[in-house]
């Protein structure tokens, strides 16, 4: 579904992304960890086409990306800190959007509904909280019923409800055969919503394997003490 082919990306001298070559595939949800630095935002931002590789190929249901941007309407994104227009309201935002896109179809309004937004549809973007915001880019990563979800740090400043609706609905989309990719710093969170973990490191994927297969490397069943089991190990193999 998404298929990296060689890419490689530098900011000047550094080499951010090395070479990478892998494929993610519908059905999978993926845990993209790592250190700090070590390529996962950039590796994100060039499947969104907001950085693009200085060689290598990616492609998005076999179409290479460089040829169209049309495969972006099949992708959900929720950066960790949404950046919105700060003199509209929740509901113009997503009015626009929906005017954008020409396509109400397939419209998903669960997590307005969960989140009660219509409540506080009025209100503009600059004079809502960092949890409030969140919920509007989670409502809109979901809004086009995508057949991708790329979440970046999704429950990031949510309260302890609104994180859990978060992760139901996440739970739901894995069911339905769609292609997540979730990058958090809290890897308790993602114990039962991934399926696959992509661990990267100094520009390169040092392992991508299904959770079950890392539990029974490490004989841990939590993603964070298999991660630490492998870091003190040195390797994964």
């Amino acid at each position: 579904m998404i298929e990296f082919r060689n890419v490689v990306k530098n900011f000047g001298k550094l080499e951010v992304l090395k070479n990478i070559s892998t494929r993610m595939e519908a059905g999978q949800s993926i845990a993209l960890i790592g250190p700090n630095g070590c390529g996962k935002t950039t590796l994100i931002k060039s499947i969104l086409g907001m950085v693009k590789p200085h060689s290598g190929q990616i492609l998005v249901n076999e179409n290479d990306i460089e040829q169209s941007i049309d495969y972006r309407r099949q992708i959900g994104y929720m950066p960790q800190i949404g950046r919105y227009p700060q003199n509209m309201t929740i509901a113009q935002v997503i009015d626009m959007l929906k005017s954008l896109r020409q396509d109400q179809s397939t419209l998903d309004h669960e997590l307005v509904e969960s989140f009660k937004l219509a409540d506080i549809a009025d209100k503009k973007l600059g004079t809502l909280s960092g949890g409030t915001t969140q919920k509007v880019s989670a409502v809109i990563a979901f809004l086009f019923n995508p057949s991708i979800l790329i979440l970046d740090e999704p429950t990031a400043g949510l309260d302890p409800l609104s994180s859990e609706i978060l992760r139901d609905k996440i739970l739901r989309e894995k069911a339905g055969n769609k292609l997540i990719l979730i990058t958090s710093h809290l890897l308790n969170e993602l114990d039962e919503l991934v399926s696959h973990i992509m661990y990267m490191q100094d520009g390169r994927i040092s392992f991508f394997d299904t959770l079950e297969n890392v539990a029974r490397k490490t004989e841990q069943a939590k993603i964070s003490k298999a991660i630490s089991v492998i870091l003190k190990r040195g390797s994964y193999e």
